[in-house]
């Protein structure tokens, strides 16, 4: 690497990694408030609630990666652009497509990075976070039992616990199991307790109490000092841990298991399409880290100088980034419903790459410098100001 395209490749280093923090930090805290019905409905701890907060990012960061890339280098080319960098280095004899290289350069690194991302990353995280938030739904303690309240399951078990503390030891306990057929219900009354997992069960252990039933029309009644209760038939849910498109690896979407049994089977068998277009997705969204970092380029270098700022430019390039992402979002859905179509995810980012490459090649033909002599101008050769800062052939 040359020493202009380190020095280029420096100042751009610093912009980018700035926006990819600050959008990085502003996904963080949205995300966040989406998760805090962990803790407000689940009560689940603050290290569940901040593990599954940055289990999401992986999968956020299709989105953030190419939006921090455009404007951390629009903030770079406009800085260097404006102190006349570029147009010394142009004077020189570098031409825009040896300038743009380092700053491509970076944008191939992000889309690699966004591919690794998506094929490996994402399915990994987006699987622990589902798991994590499967057990908080299922956790016992935390979606049944309420400090100073009575609580009853489908199943008709009723729970009452006066104080739950840090350590989920119950406090001053009330429990009616309902009664098998044939039987009568029994309560159980216990000082304090702890419900436990062992060999996959859920195991209740009570100290400190007694239990009551009715027998033959008589009460009977015993006292213990330790009594475990198996709670797990009166919590049984139909709920199934299936992984979504999102949380799935490249082959389970391209090749699904059509034959799988249950409901993981149903829910391959209905969504063959969406997963197909999950998959040709997370290889077709790294591009756009290439395509914005080319329209950052063809805003601030694709035209003339100019004193007064490349709003303008930069307001069209936007409106193309954002228009692409957005097409490429509804080309997914397209690709759902027919699949012969997914080559569209493709060509969304595919064609302002080439239109880009296009307009920096142009810029690359338009004129000639002369150093060391004088020529008359002609139909080739720019000599406005508002030129300058543009590439220029150099004939010797």
């Amino acid at each position: 690497m040359r020493t202009l395209d380190r020095y280029i490749f420096r100042q751009m280093i610093v912009p980018v990694a700035g926006a990819v923090a600050a959008l990085t930090a502003i996904a963080l805290i949205s995300q966040s408030l989406t998760q805090f019905d962990l803790v407000v409905e689940y009560g689940q701890d603050a290290w569940t609630f901040i593990k599954v907060t940055l289990l999401s990012m992986p999968l956020l960061s299709g989105l953030i990666l190419p939006i921090a890339l455009f404007v951390g280098t629009l903030v770079a080319l406009t800085r260097l652009q404006g102190e006349h960098e570029f147009t010394a280095a142009f004077a020189s004899g570098m031409s825009l497509r040896e300038a743009s290289s380092p700053i491509i350069r970076i944008g191939v690194y992000f889309l690699l990075f966004s591919l690794a991302s998506n094929l490996f990353m994402q399915p990994w995280s987006a699987r622990l976070m589902r798991e994590e938030l499967f057990r908080a739904k299922n956790d016992l303690v935390s979606t049944m039992v309420r400090e100073g309240e009575f609580s009853t399951s489908p199943s008709g078990l009723t729970i009452y616990v006066q104080r739950i503390d840090q350590n989920s030891l119950l406090r001053q306990i009330y429990i009616r199991t309902p009664a098998p057929e044939g039987g009568s219900d029994r309560t159980y009354v216990a000082r304090e307790g702890k419900i436990t997992e062992v060999d996959g069960a859920s195991l209740l252990i009570l100290r400190h109490g007694s239990t009551q039933w009715i027998s033959n029309g008589e009460l009977d009644h015993i006292t213990f000092d330790e009594y475990s209760i198996d709670i797990s038939p009166y919590f049984a849910s139909d709920d199934s841990l299936t992984f979504k498109e999102s949380e799935r690896y490249l082959h389970e979407l391209f090749f699904p298991n059509l034959k799988l049994p249950g409901g993981g089977g149903n829910y391959e068998r209905k969504n063959v399409g969406k997963l197909v277009a999950e998959g040709h997705s997370r290889i077709a969204s790294p591009l756009y880290n290439l395509t914005f970092v080319l329209l950052a380029i063809a805003a601030v270098l694709g035209g003339g100088f100019n004193r007064g700022g490349y709003t303008r430019r930069i307001a069209v390039a936007a409106g193309v980034a954002v228009t692409a992402r957005l097409l490429g979002v509804v080309m997914q859905t397209i690709g759902a419903e027919a699949g012969i179509l997914n080559f569209l995810q493709y060509l969304v980012p595919i064609i302002p790459i080439i239109l880009c490459l296009r307009v920096i090649h142009k810029r690359d033909h338009t004129g000639v410098t002369i150093i060391g002599g004088t020529t008359a101008p002609h139909a080739g050769l720019r000599t406005s100001s508002a030129d300058f800062g543009a590439p220029r052939r150099t004939r010797i």
